[in-house]
């Protein structure tokens, strides 16, 4: 019976897995590295070694609603797509209200996680840590969640890059950008479209000379802010939507879909026209590129061929000279450098995990991996949804496959995973949100059922089936059912509302839409004649009454 676990790292899946642990019944022991919670969202001025990284001006582009956890909504009055000071302040509310900082050990680092001599009779793990006064300490524990991320080691190909090592400027990577005050006045080149990529392209070319945006494979870009000033998640990412990507060929949504990005910007007419096609890898999402490619401040580039001083040339021949930055925003590398190799399953060029959480080759399942998953859409739900089976795992109320099943599985997932995305050596992992959502909802028993809402409770099913796919659907029935789940989705909307109320236009004293009063009178006088008369107010109908002759009346 599993009783002690322990949970590395104290980002949102650390903190989400803490809670699905509590639930249970567990006690978990949170090793956080960082003077602080939050991971990722935890912004610092100086990049610290083996820990992700962000810039001052961050802010996320899924909106609150599709982000927040199932049973813990952000406050009605944040921004829809929050900077990151305001998400590490929700990551703060949640772990107060369910009581977790008082498992959480800081400025603690994770050495090494063991199977102990015993492991096939306890399936329990050795951990060793190392606090911040450099002190080792030995941990027994009955499991172990990992949640140290995946943007951690940064990614610089510099053999990549001939002569890289006679650039006369600056070079570095995102991971250690923190704003454009290096880059006033300068002309910078930017190595990578992805969303990084694009955010500091936008943001130092406010105030660079020239920002050059080097991509390899160009890349679809869409916007943050959707028809009707929707956040564009809300809007698309519809359980409606999701049946018919089941029942239409993806070519057809491939087509329409690009049809309506060009429809925006043609991407081909801004040098961004990538490759593959739009639903074969995670788009960029940023509104203000495409301006800034039509205002000149960023120029679209191919790849980099080689780099000669402070010259940079170009696959095409170009040549831009005079650069005095380089940015690499070129992705990261991945691992878990506490664990032994042999915990670890190899499938392809990827870590092989049974619906990406756990390995397939131990005799107890008592080690998961939460939050390595790749989706158009918020690893925060994700995160929540796989803790949440993890732990019930862990406890024996769902069994999972035999190891030979769940590698069989895995290997399946790989080809599904290749046939359908673009997918490299670090970005091995792509999945469909909703799918994924809800497959592991049925291994919980959490998985909304749209005919039983249809029958029995038609207002909720509509919203459940037209609205958004919100973590709140996961919590209407079953275990860690949740009072507030229903509520929560009809006031989902509501919520989004909320913030942009900060200014009311003054009522118009005329309105079609609401006073518009259509009036017959039916004159006998010489004959008999219909006159249709708009009436904007009721109270006008006395006066207009007393206009016409009183023998016609």
């Amino acid at each position: 019976m599993v009783h002690k676990v322990a949970v590395i790292g104290a980002g949102p899946s650390g903190l989400t897995s803490m809670k699905a642990c509590l639930e249970e019944g567990m006690v978990p022991t949170c090793f956080e590295s960082s003077d602080d919670i939050g991971g990722l969202w935890k912004f610092k001025e100086v990049s610290e070694p083996n820990r992700a990284s962000i810039y001052r001006s961050l802010t996320i582009n899924i909106s609150k609603e599709m982000m927040c956890f199932s049973d813990f909504p952000i406050p009605a009055d944040s921004p829809n797509y929050m900077h990151h000071s305001k998400i590490l302040k929700y990551f703060r509310m949640y772990a107060e209200h369910f009581k977790l900082l008082k498992h959480i050990r800081l400025q603690t680092s994770v050495k090494s996680v063991r199977q102990r001599s015993d492991f096939s009779r306890t399936g329990q793990w050795e951990v060793v840590t190392e606090n911040r006064d450099g002190q080792e300490e030995r941990h027994v524990f009955d499991a172990v969640i990992c949640c140290s991320g995946h943007y951690t080691y940064p990614n610089l190909p510099l053999k990549d890059f001939p002569g890289i090592d006679t650039f006369e400027g600056k070079y570095f990577h995102s991971w250690d950008y923190k704003g454009p005050e290096d880059m006033y006045g300068k002309r910078v080149v930017v190595i990578g479209i992805g969303n990084s990529g694009g955010d500091i392209a936008v943001e130092g070319s406010r105030v660079a000379e020239q920002v050059y945006l080097s991509t390899r494979r160009g890349a679809w870009v869409i916007r943050q802010v959707s028809d009707n000033g929707l956040p564009v998640d809300m809007k698309y990412n519809t359980r409606f939507v999701h049946i018919l990507f089941q029942l239409l060929p993806m070519r057809f949504f491939n087509w329409f879909g690009e049809k309506k990005l060009n429809a925006m910007y043609d991407h081909t007419m801004y040098a961004l026209k990538p490759k593959h096609r739009l639903f074969s890898q995670i788009p960029v999402i940023n509104d203000d590129l495409p301006f800034k490619i039509l205002s000149g401040a960023v120029i679209v580039k191919p790849n980099v061929k080689e780099i000669q001083g402070s010259t940079v040339v170009f696959d095409d021949g170009s040549v831009v000279e005079k650069v005095d930055i380089i940015v690499f925003a070129t992705g990261y590398n991945y691992g878990f450098p506490y664990l032994p190799s042999s915990a670890m399953y190899k499938s392809g060029h990827r870590v092989g995990l049974y619906k990406h959480v756990f390995p397939p080759n131990l005799e107890h399942p008592t080690l998961a991996v939460v939050g390595f998953i790749h989706a158009l859409g918020a690893i925060m739900p994700q995160a929540e949804m796989q803790a949440r089976w993890v732990v019930r795992a862990f406890r024996g109320y769902k069994k999972l496959p035999s190891n030979q099943a769940m590698i069989k599985a895995i290997e399946n997932d790989t080809k599904s995973i290749d046939k359908n995305y673009i997918v490299s050596k670090l970005t091995p992992l792509q999945v469909d949100f909703v799918t994924y959502m809800d497959d592991l909802a049925g291994e919980i028993g959490v998985r909304p059922s749209l005919l039983w809402l249809f029958f029995t409770d038609y207002p909720l099913f509509k919203r459940v089936f037209w609205g958004p796919v919100t973590a709140y659907q996961y919590r209407l029935t079953g275990p860690g059912k949740w009072e507030g789940a229903r509520s929560a989705i009809f006031t989902q909307f509501d919520r989004m509302y909320q913030p942009l109320k900060t200014r009311q236009p003054a009522k118009q004293e005329t309105s079609v839409a609401t006073g518009l009063i259509k009036l017959s009178l039916t004159i006998m006088a010489g004959g008999a004649a219909v006159y249709y008369v708009h009436v904007h107010h009721p109270t006008a109908i006395p006066s207009l009454l007393s206009k016409i002759h009183p023998q016609t009346v």
